[in-house]
């Protein structure tokens, strides 16, 4: 599976860039400003997986501490209790969207809780800002970064290579790191907090992709590829005199430095006219294996070879477990037994047909064996079985022909690793999710081991649309590479995406307003239909019928009975149907690409909207008038809905920094509208079910409010707004869609562009919509107050807690500053939401500016990392200035 995510936040960010033109209509002056604080519990709408893992990483000295890196979604952490992943980087913001996509992991094998992450997706002007290497002193539960003076690629061709980041296993203070782009070797001595090139290494880079690429993307130089220490040339302390260097050069791909990084030297009799995708070094046996391939990867890769180099006399060896004649195919993923020294795997990234191999050697690459032989050609035994019945989608709903199987062992599996403490358990990412064994031994003895997805909790899927109907299925989503779900159980796994067609990206799906059983989606496919429809609430799916031209799938509308559909496909202009689009006619009045939606009330009205200009079709979608408002965005970054039980009620969020940017609200069909003042930048909006006594449906926006970026909630039609998520739950990009439930008060879906549907549930029960710290008439503060404090996390010598603080008071606060004393000297080292200062065992957290207001009934939350040593005790008493708090 190609991945086809890559422009997901990329178009959207560049479409935010155009030009637009200052708003020329009157803004709502009377609109307030509320930063109310609020607690909501933040979970992903489970589908496990989605997307490409190019790296895992196993600490050397620690049983159980491992890592994953993905391409675009961040990293985690293997929590052994429950064998799930913890995300790592949720904090990522908005402004750096761009370093949640990870190039490269180091766990430093000397303190087990540091971690290291190289961070940037893209290395061309898609990703504005420069790439970063993060640090962490409590195995990722919080960061601090240094940014580089040039870009990095976690998305960019050649990302399965690696790693390019690592410790220095004798001295962890020393760290490398390989870059792209032509920037050369870097190197740095303070545990990553600065770097510098390392000036005297002979070779950058020289192999493209694509050179004749203009964007930058293709054509980029992959650069230094991956770093590898020989642990057995140094000592404790002292730096490891024996580093190899693996560089994106088809002729020179090897370099070794033998007196700790001093001087290098291409090491003589190495193969040419092959990338050395994986160095990995078995010190315990004296050699250095490499994987080969002609190409980069992740995708392609025709030829391929595997060596292995004699460090002690400089003797290359030939192992390939193919002869070079016989591959289709180049070698990437590569692992050894740190407990049996001479076995070795390798994988066949690039074998798409019939599904990837896997290869065994125990003899240091004498011989082989595979992960599956033909008997008879096209029939095949397996040395293992597959049981996904944890992620059942992974069969795509297929019924291949043999030689093919289903699930497939997978593609694109450029991340191999077998346990350093445990022979039997290996691991390995493909182009959808992460599988692993725990008996790998039984390849061995003549018996099968048994691949499961290894996978949950990592989700990373990149969201294109949400909807919440008001029946059936609370959740349908719209995702890019594994085209979309429909979730009945948002803590389970659905059985199967949606299928006939299966989309490999689906763009846009809408449903019946008042007949919730019509849903229609559209995406994109090699060969096929573009449209798809259901009438039992997406739960099963016939293919609609393509009008001549399309290409993509573009927006698509459902009227508000499910009668007929507007569709905006890619290709060709606006088309309308009746029924479920056995035929199709234009559309006049409307431009191209234009984005479409319906009326929630009239199954006649349509709307859309291109380049600054609203649309409106009162028959049906066949004809459409431009509004003569102006002051709307002028670029197409704008996403805009019509409000559900209310006629001609519109929402419209977009623009750009450099024009019009914010919400925008219509009460007569887009004929006019009124720009909140109160919204500083908004890109996504949504509704859900009203509050307790309120008249409207809660807003939601992904938008910047008040000088802060976040996702926000309103219960009062946009005259005041609560952040609801805070500094720890950002997830970068959140821009392409959000809705709440109209079952659930409270209840936001957020679209992530590869941290999958991110789901928020409020603790505020009240349905209140927060104060307004400039109000007169706001009620004076009073102290009455519970505190839930919680240890999300324990490690030795460090520990990461949540504290909930709750207003149990008839009045709300305009500040608050939380006192408590640690019962066992515990210090705190960072915090989140909030300012900290202790003295002694005393601790005072106090507001910052944007949740210093909580109302009556509504809580507040921050966390904390801090340092322990023999006892981890929670503190038994807080007060709330003079008042004391119930402690719950």
């Amino acid at each position: 599976m190609r991945r086809t995510r890559i422009l997901t936040a990329v178009l959207a960010l560049a479409a935010g860039l155009l030009a637009g033109t200052p708003p020329a209509l009157a803004a709502d002056s009377t609109a307030k400003v509320s930063l109310a604080a609020d607690t909501y519990t933040w979970k992903n709408a489970r589908i496990d997986g989605g997307g490409f893992v190019p790296g895992i990483v196993f600490n050397r000295s620690e049983k159980n501490l491992a890592y994953a890196r993905t391409d675009i979604g961040g990293a985690y952490r293997w929590q052994q209790s429950s064998k799930t992943w913890t995300p790592l980087l949720d904090s990522v913001g908005w402004d750096d969207w761009g370093h949640t996509g990870v190039v490269s992991l180091a766990s430093d094998a000397v303190d087990p809780n540091k971690v290291y992450a190289a961070v940037g997706t893209y290395t061309n002007s898609w990703d504005p800002k420069n790439g970063a290497v993060m640090r962490s002193s409590n195995r990722g539960a919080s960061w601090q970064k240094t940014d580089l003076p040039f870009k990095l690629g976690g998305n960019m061709p050649g990302r399965g290579m690696g790693e390019r980041l690592a410790v220095d296993p004798n001295k962890n203070s020393v760290l490398y790191l390989g870059a792209p782009s032509g920037k050369g070797l870097w190197r740095s001595t303070d545990s990553g907090v600065s770097w510098s090139q390392v000036a005297n290494f002979p070779n950058v880079g020289n192999y493209r992709q694509d050179p004749s690429d203009t964007s930058g993307y293709a054509g980029d130089n992959q650069g230094i590829v991956w770093v590898t220490f020989d642990e057995s040339t140094g000592t404790s302390g002292n730096a490891t005199r024996a580093i190899y260097v693996g560089v994106a050069d088809l002729q020179n791909s090897v370099y070794r430095s033998t007196d700790a990084g001093a001087t290098w030297t291409r090491l003589a009799g190495q193969p040419t006219g092959y990338l050395a995708h994986k160095g990995v070094l078995d010190a315990a046996g004296g050699y250095l294996y490499l994987s080969y391939s002609d190409k980069g990867g992740p995708y392609d890769g025709g030829k391929g070879q595997v060596w292995r180099y004699a460090t002690a006399t400089g003797t290359w060896t030939n192992i390939s477990p193919v002869a070079e004649a016989d591959t289709y195919y180049g070698f990437s993923g590569l692992t050894v037994d740190r407990r049996k020294p001479g076995t070795v795997m390798a994988t066949a990234y690039s074998s798409w047909w019939p599904d990837t191999q896997i290869f065994r050697s125990t003899d240091s690459g004498a011989t082989w064996t595979r992960a599956w032989d033909y008997t008879s050609y096209p029939n095949r035994a397996n040395r293992y079985t597959m049981d996904v019945s944890s992620s059942p989608w992974l069969t795509w709903g297929a019924n291949p022909s043999p030689p093919e199987q289903t699930p497939k062992l997978g593609w694109m599996t450029e991340s191999l690793e077998i346990d350093p403490f445990d022979s039997n358990r290996m691991m390995y990412g493909t182009g959808a999710t992460l599988y692993g064994t725990e008996n790998l031994t039984n390849w061995d003895s003549g018996g099968q081991f048994t691949i499961k997805p290894m996978v949950q909790g990592l989700e990373e899927t990149a969201v294109n649309d949400l909807a919440s109907p008001p029946s059936g299925a609370p959740l349908l989503s719209a995702l890019g590479d594994v085209g979309g779900f429909r979730h009945t159980d948002l803590t389970k796994v659905p059985s199967m995406m949606f299928t006939s067609p299966n989309f490999t990206t689906t763009t846009s799906l809408d449903f019946a307003e008042t007949n919730a059983n019509t849903v229609v989606r559209v995406g994109n496919l090699d060969s096929g239909p573009h449209i798809a429809f259901s009438t039992d609430n997406g739960a099963n799916w016939f293919a609609g019928t393509d009008p001549s031209g399309v290409s993509g799938g573009g927006t698509v509308a459902a009227a508000s009975d499910g009668s007929r559909f507007v569709w905006s496909p890619v290709g060709t202009g606006v088309q309308y149907t009746t029924g479920f689009g056995s035929s199709w006619s234009a559309s006049s009045g409307i431009p191209a690409d234009a984005i479409v939606e319906s009326d929630r009330v009239d199954p006649r009205t349509f709307y859309g909207f291109k380049s600054g200009k609203f649309y409106v079709s009162t028959d049906g979608g066949a004809t459409f008038t431009a509004s003569a408002a102006t002051g709307l965005p002028s670029g197409d970054s704008v996403r805009f809905k019509a409000l559900p039980g209310v006629k001609g009620d519109v929402w419209l969020a977009g623009g750009a920094t450099d024009g019009a940017y914010g919400l925008w609200h219509s009460t007569d069909g887009g004929a006019s509208w009124t720009k909140l003042s109160n919204v500083d930048q908004a890109d996504a909006i949504g509704f859900g079910k009203a509050a307790t006594g309120a008249s409207y449906q809660t807003l939601y926006t992904s938008a910047k409010i008040g000088g802060v970026r976040g996702i926000f909630r309103s219960t009062d039609k946009g005259a005041t707004w609560t952040r609801i998520n805070d500094d720890a739950h950002q997830w970068g990009w959140t821009g392409a869609a959000i809705t709440g439930d109209p079952r659930v008060y409270g209840r936001v879906y957020v679209s992530t562009n590869g941290r999958g549907v991110i789901y928020g549930d409020t603790s505020d029960t009240s349905g209140g919509g927060g104060t307004d710290p400039t109000d007169p008439t706001d009620p004076a503060p009073t102290g009455a107050c519970v505190v839930t404090y919680k240890i999300t996390n324990e490690w030795s010598g460090g520990f990461q807690a949540d504290v909930q603080l709750s207003n149990t008071g008839s009045s709300a606060w305009t500040g608050w500053s939380l006192v408590w004393a640690f019962p066992n000297a515990q210090t705190i080292s960072q915090t989140w939401n909030a300012e900290s200062a202790q003295s002694g065992s005393t601790v005072t957290v106090k507001n910052v500016g944007w949740n210093a207001n909580v109302a009556a009934g509504s809580s507040v939350s921050f966390g904390f990392t801090g340092s322990w040593s023999g006892t981890n005790g929670k503190p038994t008493a807080f007060k709330l200035g003079d008042q004391a708090c119930t402690v719950a």
